[in-house]
């Protein structure tokens, strides 16, 4: 069994929300870290029926619990009125609860009682590097990280069903949106344009739909964790900066899956992008589980010059190349941003086959970069 980087060591002394986006591993986790809690599965049909009929029911059944008791709700977004249920036992009995889901959008629009505080916020991300003893970049990038899909030769038929089942049980049954066509025409749109800076209308005219309905679609996707808005970096000192946000799908196979590419080998220009995409996956896991307060943008000037990532304020510059040879034509975006920010650390993540530097830069081979990562060696 995999062991997870996430230990949720927050739920043994107070009450936390898990989120995450369908079949990260939620479930999995819990039932290894806390085999003795008390189990709600609100996915099992008699357990909602009852409690979403009846929600009173579970303050009567855990009257009897002790301050140190811990009892799991799994799909908490179900059965709102639970939390009103919910945030009395912890207030009056002290009990412990883990409230799991995928999605916090239901709740937060439906005014469901989010506890005022009172639990604490973890996300499980996909699969991450430091997770895997045998990690296979390859695979990574072709497969992308979610558990179901990176542990087998060719996950097509079962990311095919993850979007079907996304489509029918978080969008329809949760009414997210009316028009299901048109949200999923928009799902395979906004996977070719991963990674690329938004622009809702250029986004709104593919799609056949209104540029604010794009921006719904965008928030339906951050909010049932399907996605990331990067934010550009907006300092500037004397070069102009774009201020529009990029976006990436949480999983390179999903974008995979949606615009088609297979068989993804070094030198191609789809390897180029999913090898972009894996590395800021990554970038975005370890900055969520790390409780780090550094923050992750992109840099990009008006004339052109681009950075892909930027680790808090201008600390660390990183560009992402998937040549196997970084050349001093690959480092002008990093040297641009180094002239406003000079004491920014550089660094290329490549798959060169060794560590070197270059003009003051780092080049690091993929690995080595997310090795050094993982354990705290780069920020």
């Amino acid at each position: 069994m995999i062991t997870r980087y996430l230990k949720l060591d927050d739920a043994k002394t107070e009450s936390i929300f898990l989120w995450g986006a369908r079949q990260t591993g939620k479930s999995t986790l819990l039932n290894s870290l806390f085999p003795e809690a008390k189990y709600y599965d609100l996915l099992k049909a008699d357990e909602f029926e009852r409690l979403h009929r009846r929600p009173s029911l579970l303050r009567e059944e855990l009257m009897l619990s002790g301050e140190s008791d811990l009892v799991i709700i799994d799909e908490v977004q179900k059965v709102p009125e639970l939390l009103d249920e919910v945030h009395w036992l912890i207030t009056n009995r002290g009990i412990r609860f883990i409230l799991c889901g995928s999605s916090a959008r239901k709740l937060k629009r439906s005014g469901a009682n989010l506890l005022g505080g009172r639990a604490v916020r973890n996300v499980l991300y996909p699969f991450v590097s430091e997770e895997l003893p045998d990690f296979n970049l390859i695979r990574a990038v072709n497969n992308g990280m979610l558990p179901r899909h990176y542990l087998i030769e060719n996950p097509h038929k079962r990311l095919q069903a993850y979007i079907g089942d996304y489509l029918q049980e978080e969008i329809r049954a949760e009414a997210l949106t009316r028009n299901l066509n048109s949200f999923s025409r928009f799902l395979e749109i906004a996977a070719l344009t991963n990674g690329e800076i938004v622009n809702y209308n250029n986004i709104a005219t593919d799609a056949g739909v209104s540029a604010p309905t794009i921006k719904e679609y965008f928030s339906i996707l951050s909010e049932t964790m399907l996605g990331y808005m990067i934010p550009a970096y907006a300092k500037a000192i004397k070069r102009r900066l774009i201020q529009s946000p990029k976006f990436y799908y949480f999983d390179v196979g999903i974008v995979n899956y949606l615009t088609k590419r297979h068989e993804l080998a070094p030198g191609s220009v789809d390897f180029g992008h999913a090898f972009e995409h894996l590395i800021i996956q990554e970038l975005i896991a370890y900055l969520g589980y790390t409780d780090n307060t550094n923050t992750l943008s992109y840099w990009r000037t008006t004339s052109g010059y681009e950075v892909d990532a930027i680790l808090g304020d201008a600390k660390i510059a990183i560009e992402i190349k998937s040549t196997e040879e970084v050349q001093s034509r690959h480092l002008k975006g990093l040297k641009a941003f180094s002239e406003e920010h000079p004491e920014a650390r550089l660094i290329v993540v490549s798959l060169d086959r060794t560590p070197r530097v270059m003009n003051g830069v780092e080049i690091l081979p993929a690995t080595d970069f997310l090795h050094k990562l993982w354990k705290r060696q780069i920020i």
